[in-house]
């Protein structure tokens, strides 16, 4: 999902390219109103519309009724409670099981189908200057707010944050033991997967988890309410940062918007499914901006913190180093000595306050490997591995592991390689070091030896500020959904269902295309079509009335 390079044609803040895709009689819209002159009051807001950005209807109220669709089916669909005390013995039940159940998964997937419509249709309003910054905004949260109370949608991940949490509250070490050793409604609903699993999180959320789980007690779903509440911040920070970032990056403030707030990943997974990454993605651009601001202490306080959440998170250190080095005096590797050296010590006072006051040790360090027991092809090494076994298999018969794990250890060293040579490129720190960080952070979530679907929003909070051309984000349309729904609604893996995968790659293909081209099928031009074929097929006189 990474930007392509400028040579694939004119980034979208050439003005004069994205006029061309506009209608000559579309208004502009501006970001901010232009200032007022010294000795004028600026005009007053004329309307509630105008305070909020003038959101375009359409795609508005077409997502809010996507989100409601979702909601409701994920009452009986989604990542359910085993025991639901709402629905489980209450005339609503149906909706869980047989032909309810199928009608529940019916209507979340046609959810998932009109929010991706309502967001192709806000995206050509982006393009097109029809639509600014604010108005995204606007537009996204009226998305995301059902979301707030829904069911887990595409995962059980909340399920696994709340036992992790409960297991201190229990005496337990989260590094050392999984949610099975504790009996009990929060360990109930985990995923069997992960049900011996030690914790992979840092301190930060381990902390937070353990206070969720304190304060809800024995009810699931004020737990997943409250989960859902407390990674909001990361929400918050990413689109307090993500503006400034963008006209530092060099790209435009509402397709930066539109790119990694309004997407479906952000509304149906980081938000509808309660995902942890959201606190951290937030984290990220939060403290990629302050340094660029010259806070170097504090922007990487906010990365430290992300990592404390995230390991992931911790790839964005080195290269917030390098922003911090360029405004030191001294040769080049004198001033990036002393940044690290500098930097080294932020992190560990930093890491160490998290560490202390969550009550754990660094045993998480050894449950980093976990998501390395998912095998799926949406982590590139993996896929070249069961690709090469399925190639000789069909010659003799062989186990599938030992492919894998090849592929994924000269995945690592490309990983490696990728990371040392983008750091070493951002050497002269500034803004480009901060994108650099982005590409190896996308880097990290593909090559990995595992990938899920929201893993790409790491490097997406960074890499939606640059400079977008409209076929990159053509071909980002298309992935963000085939990574929407690479998952059942009830968080199972859908990644080997053929026949699912080529139906919403149809979709995906179609509103990709729809970006560039309004009606892509022609839809519009076949009705114009019929009733002038219906009228030339009346007989002459046919109209003519008995006199």
């Amino acid at each position: 999902m990474k930007p392509p390079p400028p040579v694939d044609g004119p980034t979208l803040p050439d003005a004069a390219a994205e006029r061309a895709l506009a209608h000559d009689d579309a208004p502009t819209v501006r970001d901010a109103l232009p200032a007022a002159p010294p000795d004028e009051p600026a005009a007053a807001p004329q309307s509630w519309r105008d305070r909020f950005g003038r959101p375009p209807r359409g795609p508005l109220l077409l997502g809010l009724a996507a989100s409601l669709l979702m909601v409701i089916g994920g009452f009986g669909a989604g990542g359910v409670l085993i025991h639901d005390p709402l629905l489980s013995n209450s005339p609503l039940g149906f909706w869980r099981y047989g032909h309810g159940r199928d009608l529940a998964a019916f209507t979340v997937y046609l959810g998932v189908g009109l929010m991706v419509w309502a967001w192709v249709r806000l995206g050509r309003d982006v393009l097109a200057h029809r639509v600014g910054g604010r108005g995204v905004l606007t537009v996204s949260g009226v998305w995301m707010a059902p979301m707030l109370v829904s069911t887990p949608l595409f995962t059980r991940d909340v399920y696994s944050y709340l036992a992790q949490g409960g297991l201190p509250l229990a005496g337990f070490d989260p590094y050392a033991v999984g949610p099975e050793v504790m009996p009990g409604l929060f360990s109930d609903n985990v995923h069997y997967f992960w049900q011996d699993t030690p914790a992979p999180y840092g301190p930060l959320f381990i902390l937070i988890a353990k206070a969720v789980a304190w304060l809800a007690g024995d009810g699931m779903i004020l737990g997943v309410v409250l989960m859902r509440l407390v990674m909001l911040p990361g929400l918050l920070l990413l689109v307090w940062a993500l503006p400034e970032l963008t006209r530092r990056l060099g790209g435009r403030v509402p397709v930066a918007l539109w790119v990694a707030v309004a997407n479906p990943l952000m509304v149906v997974h980081m938000v509808g499914g309660g995902h942890n990454d959201l606190l951290v993605v937030g984290l990220l651009a939060a403290g990629a901006l302050v340094a660029l601001r010259g806070g170097h202490i504090a922007g990487i306080a906010l990365v430290t913190a992300a990592m404390a959440t995230k390991a992931s998170a911790g790839i964005a250190l080195p290269f917030l180093v390098l922003v911090w080095a360029a405004h030191m005096s001294g040769s080049q590797r004198a001033r990036i000595v002393k940044a690290t050296a500098a930097g080294v010590g932020v992190f560990l006072v930093v890491f160490t306050a998290c560490t202390v006051a969550a009550g754990v040790g660094l045993g998480w360090l050894p449950a980093l490997s976990a998501p390395s027991m998912i095998v799926n092809w949406m982590s590139i090494p993996t896929a070249v591995g069961e690709f090469t076994h399925t190639l000789v298999a069909g010659i003799v018969n062989v186990p599938k592991q030992p492919f894998i794990n090849v592929a994924r250890a000269l995945g690592g060293l490309l990983l490696v390689y990728i990371a040392a040579t983008q750091w070493w490129s951002a050497r002269d720190g500034g803004p480009d070091a901060v994108r650099r960080a982005g590409v190896v952070l996308l880097a990290v979530a593909v090559l990995s030896p595992a990938t899920l679907p929201w893993y790409v929003s790491w490097g997406m909070a960074l890499l939606a500020a640059t400079a977008w051309s409209l076929r990159g984000l053509t071909v980002t349309v298309f992935l963000s959904v085939m990574l929407t729904i690479a998952y059942y609604s009830h968080g199972e893996d859908a990644l080997y269902d053929a026949p699912y995968l080529l139906t919403w790659a149809l979709v995906a293909v179609v509103a990709a295309v729809s970006l560039r081209r309004p009606d892509p099928l022609r839809l519009a031009g076949a009705a114009r079509r019929r009733p002038r074929q219906a009228a030339d097929a009346v007989p002459a006189g046919a109209g003519s009335g008995a006199r």
